[in-house]
C-alpha cells in the first residue's frame, strides 16, 4: 500500500483531512508528506493538518478542521457550536467552540476563529456527531447553560432535545432546573 492510499483510508472517515501524527502513526516521513503536497495532491490547511483535494467539500469540513487543529485527540466540538450542530435551537454560533483536557494547551496559529475551553470530560459525556468528536446533548446544553447563552435559546433546546430523544426526561428537568439557578 502507498503512502497516500494510507493516508486516504485514514482521510475518507475525517472529511478529506489527515494529521501529520496521522502519518508518523503509519510510518510515513515527513518529507513523503511534503513531497504530495508539491506534487499538487494534497493541501496544508493548517499546522500539522494536511486535506485531499479531490475529496469533495461538505458543510462539517470546517468543524473536523477545528477538532484536528488542536492537536489534541480528546478534542471535540462543544457548547454553542454542538448546540447548533444538533440542530435542537436557533442558535448561531460566531465561533467554533471547542474543549479540551485543562492540562492541554494549544501554541499554534490559526485559532482566531475558535473559542477554546478547558474542561476534564468524563468519557460518558463525549460521543460523535457527523463523525467529529462532541460533547452529548445533555453536557452540551449544561456548558451553554454556564456560559450565558440565552435562557430562551435553552428552553428551546431542551424542549426540542427532549422531543427528539436527544434528551431523557430526568436530564432535561435537572437541565431546566439549572437555568432556573442561573437565573435566580
Amino acid at each position: 500500500m502507498t503512502a497516500r492510499s494510507a493516508l486516504w483510508e485514514i482521510a475518507v472517515d475525517q472529511y478529506g483531512f489527515f494529521t501529520s501524527k496521522d502519518a508518523a502513526d503509519l510510518g510515513i516521513a515527513r518529507t513523503t508528506i511534503q513531497q504530495l503536497v508539491y506534487r499538487g495532491g494534497l493541501d496544508r490547511v493548517a499546522h500539522g493538518v494536511y486535506r485531499f483535494r479531490e475529496m469533495p467539500v461538505s458543510e462539517y469540513d470546517d468543524y473536523m478542521l477545528a477538532v484536528l487543529w488542536t492537536g489534541a485527540p480528546e478534542a471535540c466540538l462543544s457548547h454553542e457550536t454542538a448546540l447548533a450542530l444538533y440542530d435542537v435551537c436557533d442558535i448561531n454560533p460566531t465561533r467554533v467552540h471547542l474543549t479540551l483536557p485543562r492540562g492541554r494547551r494549544v501554541r499554534r496559529s490559526g485559532g482566531d476563529g475558535y473559542a477554546l475551553h478547558y474542561e476534564d470530560l468524563p468519557p460518558d459525556q463525549v460521543g460523535w456527531l457527523h463523525q467529529i468528536r462532541a460533547t452529548k446533548p445533555a453536557p452540551t446544553v449544561a456548558q451553554c447553560i454556564e456560559s450565558g447563552v440565552p435562557a430562551y435559546l435553552i428552553r428551546q433546546a431542551v424542549e426540542n432535545g427532549r422531543r427528539r430523544g436527544l434528551l431523557l426526561e430526568p436530564e432535561a428537568r435537572q437541565l431546566v432546573e439549572q437555568l432556573e439557578g442561573r437565573e435566580g
